[in-house]
């Protein structure tokens, strides 16, 4: 019995890992063609790795980490739902609304925004000196967060 239980228990992550190595890949060409257009045109970097998630062996959305390091979500159609940086770097200009740049200038001179992330209401923002702040669809500010 033990035997039999090690064998399935084997087979299962053979399984499991070979399913995982489906779901990277070492190019862009793996995106759709929105997304490949949104990092040609708004990021230096290059693709480094893209990671797939699925569900019922259909996309939910592609993680996507650039060769400087700044990792950008995608939807399942290409469409960008976030986009993180390391502190010393900053979100690409094109990616943040003009309304959210400008509050930040004003307001927290000498910081980056290091993360921003489409919500349903809104957009969550991230700063180089650790503050959150909300914004809503329009880019006006409605609180600093938790």
């Amino acid at each position: 019995m033990k035997r039999l239980i090690f064998i399935l228990a084997a087979a299962l992550g053979i399984g499991l890992a070979a399913s995982a190595r489906g779901n990277y890949a070492h190019d862009a060409s793996v995106l759709p063609e929105a997304a490949r257009t949104t990092i040609a045109n708004n990021c230096k970097a290059k693709v480094s790795l893209v990671k797939i998630d699925k569900s019922l062996g259909r996309v939910d959305e592609y993680e996507v980490i650039l060769t400087d390091g700044t990792e950008i979500t995608f939807d399942r159609n290409g469409n960008w739902e976030s986009v993180e940086t390391a502190k010393n770097k900053q979100v690409p200009d094109a990616f943040v609304p003009k309304t959210i740049k400008t509050f930040v200038s004003k307001n927290h001179g000498g910081t980056k925004i290091v993360g921003l992330e489409k919500e349903r209401h809104g957009y969550d923002v991230e700063l180089s000196n650790g503050i959150d702040m909300k914004f809503d669809k329009n880019g006006n500010f409605v609180r600093y967060d938790d």
